[in-house]
């Protein structure tokens, strides 16, 4: 029944944005559907600052790099802003049963008409987006990261204590 529930609620989603968010934009008001939890609209994360994950269950780098922000999420420093992660798969039941698999505690979404794809700037997987309490945009890493290890906590200091978005030039970090 829950499946049926997800597929219908799936079906019935709104339309995709139509362009990528710059950096320093605030994000608009879409809802995003739960993989492993309720279904949320993305200001539900405001008032920290939140870690966004994009990732596919196929995609080798992007299950690498979960480990390490499930890792994150536990450290004393993951309590001072949000992580979620985005799925871009198209079938929810893949991704579904790869949080099972690796125990994800984290909250999960699907996104079902690659708007947020397109709104994060996702062209290639993994990318994480950084984004204040306000849900303004700060700054996307491409690539597989550690964001347990020293340089992406520094990192991660450096946008949301210190409020240093990356403004010039392009927005893709190591």
């Amino acid at each position: 029944m829950a499946a049926v529930v997800l597929a219908l609620h799936l079906c019935l989603a709104g339309t995709a944005l139509a362009r990528e968010a710059a950096v320093g934009e605030q994000l608009p008001a879409v809802t995003l559907h739960g993989l492993n939890g309720p279904s949320l609209p993305l200001a539900a994360f405001r008032g920290r600052p939140l870690v966004i994950n994009v990732w596919a269950s196929w995609c080798g780098p992007c299950r690498q790099e979960m480990a390490s922000l499930e890792r994150l999420a536990w450290r004393n420093e993951g309590r001072d802003f949000a992580i979620i992660g985005i799925s871009t798969d198209d079938d929810a039941q893949q991704a579904l049963d790869l949080l099972r698999n690796t125990r994800a505690t984290i909250s999960h979404f699907i996104d079902v008409r690659r708007q947020m794809e397109t709104l994060l700037g996702a062209s290639r997987i993994p990318v994480t987006v950084l984004v204040d309490g306000r849900g303004r945009l700060l700054a996307r890493v491409y690539g597989a990261q550690q964001w347990d290890s020293q340089s992406s906590l520094q990192l991660l200091h450096d946008a949301f204590v210190l409020h240093k978005p990356r403004q010039a030039g392009p927005t893709v970090l190591p």
